[in-house]
C-alpha cells in the first residue's frame, strides 16, 4: 500500500508541476485506467506523453 500511494503522490505533483491542476480529475483518471491495464508502463503516464492533455497556466 504505501508504493501504491507514493504513486498517487507522485502524479499529483508531477500534474501540479506541469500546469495541470485544473485538469487534475481527467489526467488521474486517464492513469487509473492506463493503471489497470498496463501497471508497469509509467512514463506513458507522464503528462508530457498523453495526447489531447491541455495545461492551464
Amino acid at each position: 500500500m504505501p508504493v501504491a500511494a507514493a504513486s498517487y503522490i507522485a502524479l499529483v505533483e508531477i500534474a501540479k508541476a506541469n500546469g495541470l491542476v485544473l485538469v487534475l480529475a481527467e489526467y488521474l483518471t486517464h492513469c487509473f485506467k492506463r493503471l489497470a491495464v498496463e501497471p508497469d508502463n509509467l512514463e506513458a503516464l507522464m503528462p508530457w506523453n498523453i495526447k489531447g492533455l491541455k495545461a492551464v497556466k
